[in-house]
């Protein structure tokens, strides 16, 4: 399982980077990326993050989508910022969305970790949904989801994919520094 955990952990940083540099061919190998992992996910009983994996696919779909706009690149999505009041109600989707997963998985599967899991399930869900809207807001919430992922991989003994994300958190330091001096910030 380990040269598989390899494969999706390489297209996994791949994409990311790819996203930093705001370059559409991210959203292709991050779906090849998430299905690996939905995999992976539900051979070590992480179901959260398994699930999670799935509504990634749907969301790299969908951010193919909003980055690309085929025919209209002038509605192409560009960098921007939340407002307060949509960035809490987004963190508290992701409060609201954690509690109920982790409650089930808690009560109905074996999973391991599953409030833990289904917590950076919750915010992860957050975060892509921002980065596939390309707000800057999404950077500074995976860096403190991907720490803590980096524990839960190293708990479960998925080394590999605990490297992967201590890569993903310098590359969300990376792309919340190359996302804030984006031109299109500084237009009203």
């Amino acid at each position: 399982m380990s040269g598989l955990e390899l494969i999706a952990a390489v297209l996994g940083v791949t994409a990311v980077w790819l996203t930093v540099k705001q370059n559409t061919w991210c959203w292709p190998i991050g779906l090849i990326a998430v299905l690996i992992y939905g995999w992976l996910f539900y051979e070590v009983k992480l179901y959260s993050g398994m699930l999670l994996q799935v509504a990634y696919a749907g969301l790299q779909l969908y951010g193919w989508w909003q980055w690309k706009r085929p025919g209209r690149a002038e509605e192409a999505r560009r960098v921007s910022r939340l407002a307060p009041l949509p960035m809490v109600a987004g963190l508290a989707a992701g409060l609201v969305l954690s509690a109920g997963l982790g409650a089930s998985m808690a009560g109905f599967t074996d999973a391991a970790l599953p409030w833990l899991d289904a917590t950076l399930t919750g915010f992860s869900l957050v975060a892509q949904l921002w980065m596939a809207q390309k707000r800057v807001q999404c950077w500074p919430l995976w860096v403190v989801v991907d720490i803590a992922y980096v524990g839960q991989y190293l708990h479960q003994q998925l080394y590999f994919t605990a490297g992967f994300f201590v890569v993903l958190t310098l590359l969300a330091l990376r792309g919340w520094l190359e996302w804030r001096r984006d031109p299109a910030l500084a237009q009203p």
